[in-house]
């Protein structure tokens, strides 16, 4: 048993006792000979360190799947487009049904849309990130969100998949690169989680459905759009609006959009995440505990030592565990 912040972590866990699976993978998932380019890698790993923001990200198989050798539900993806003070970093993660045989699929397919989308439209978010257009930000990236999860459902019709089970929840953070701007930009649909460890102690700031929420967006550069809630952004990306009487409109993701923009102060470390860590977050504070003295330190962790963290188990909790971290210098 070993000290750990202010809780204690005994072996790989915390909490009242031991978890019901095996810390390590046991079975790999059936493989299709003809298709093993849908093969998922058990653990995903990656970092960066842009501007004023160190960033860390993994993607885990949770204990059930390892046991039963299913697939990773959970999908990340993160990218930079652009180069130099003008870059943007994208970190998305999905999550797909449960219990259905695609959910692997449905998750990569829902980042690999978002991110198409992004990219070809980074110039443009990153001024208006810069120039705090609160509201071009959020319709737009609403926008795309609907489309990317449009294009999913429209890609289960054309598998003939009923949608529900060809479905992800979808998470994004949006980071500028620019040193001078600390803005931090959150969207997506679907549960999970997003946190912000302030002081050595957690906030729970996920945002409220259909919330402007988080502290007054400063900006530099140009002045902000003249109306706020214009929707500038959208038609920038060629999204007509309304739609065209020749093309339906995409229909709306079932859960509700969430988004918030908000600027970091330094020291802070921002936490996105899946449900699968977002649940015994919430639930176990030792788990809570022993992640603030881990993360409150001045240097944030290797790439190791992050993934170490992100795996660190609670009894009953199980899932795959998908996380990305950025901490403020």
């Amino acid at each position: 048993m070993v000290a750990s912040g202010e809780g204690w972590l005994v072996g790989d866990y915390v909490g009242s006792g031991p978890p019901t699976y095996d810390a390590e993978p046991t079975a790999l998932p059936l493989a299709d000979p003809d298709e093993l380019d849908d093969l998922v890698a058990d653990t995903v790993l990656d970092g960066a360190r842009y501007g004023t923001s160190t960033i860390r990200a993994a993607s885990v198989r949770g204990d059930s799947a390892r046991f039963r050798g299913e697939p990773r539900r959970d999908s990340l993806l993160t990218a930079r487009f652009g180069v130099g003070e003008q870059a943007l970093v994208l970190v998305a993660m999905a999550t797909g049904a449960r219990a259905t045989p695609g959910a692997h699929r449905a998750a990569a397919e829902a980042c690999d849309w978002i991110a198409r989308a992004v990219g070809r439209s980074h110039a443009r978010l990153s001024e208006d990130i810069r120039a705090a257009r609160r509201g071009d930000l959020k319709s737009g990236l609403h926008r795309l969100t609907d489309r990317s999860l449009g294009k999913l459902r429209a890609s289960a019709a054309e598998q003939g998949i009923d949608p529900e089970e060809y479905s992800a929840g979808l998470r994004c953070l949006l980071l500028p690169a620019h040193p001078e701007c600390r803005t931090r930009v959150f969207f997506g649909v679907g549960p999970g989680g997003l946190f912000r460890l302030r002081d050595g102690e957690w906030q729970d700031i996920e945002p409220a459905v259909g919330d402007l929420s988080g502290e007054a967006v400063v900006g530099f550069g140009s002045q902000p759009a003249e109306t706020p809630q214009g929707d500038r952004l959208t038609m920038d990306l060629g999204i007509p609006t309304p739609p065209s009487p020749y093309e339906p409109a995409p229909e709306p993701p079932r859960e509700p959009f969430r988004f918030r923009a908000s600027v970091a102060r330094p020291g802070d470390a921002l936490l996105m995440c899946t449900g699968g860590l977002a649940e015994p977050l919430r639930g176990e504070p030792e788990l809570s505990a022993h992640l603030a003295g881990r993360w409150s330190g001045t240097t944030p962790p290797g790439l190791a030592a992050f993934l170490a963290d992100t795996q660190v188990r609670v009894k009953g909790y199980a899932d795959d565990r998908t996380a990305a971290a950025v901490w403020e210098a």
